[in-house]
């Protein structure tokens, strides 16, 4: 698969990763974060905000890998 077919792909996969992570993150936002102490919600809404590019790295690399030579 050439390279800019990859990146089409994962351009849309991370597009839709990212709209359904940030629901996700805002039900968790909205749970029993708010009732929490300030020192912990700003540790969960920090760990929320980074979290979502964990499962997108080997997407990245796959994207970026280059095309094989023919």
């Amino acid at each position: 698969m050439r390279q800019t077919h990859r990146k089409l792909i994962g351009t849309v996969v991370i597009i839709v990763f990212v709209c359904v992570y940030a629901l996700v993150a805002m039900a968790l936002a909205q749970g029993r974060i708010t009732e929490a102490p300030k020192v912990v919600q700003t540790i969960a809404y920090v760990a929320l905000g980074l979290a979502w590019v964990l499962p997108l790295l080997p997407l990245i690399k796959w994207m970026e890998r280059k095309d094989d030579a023919r």
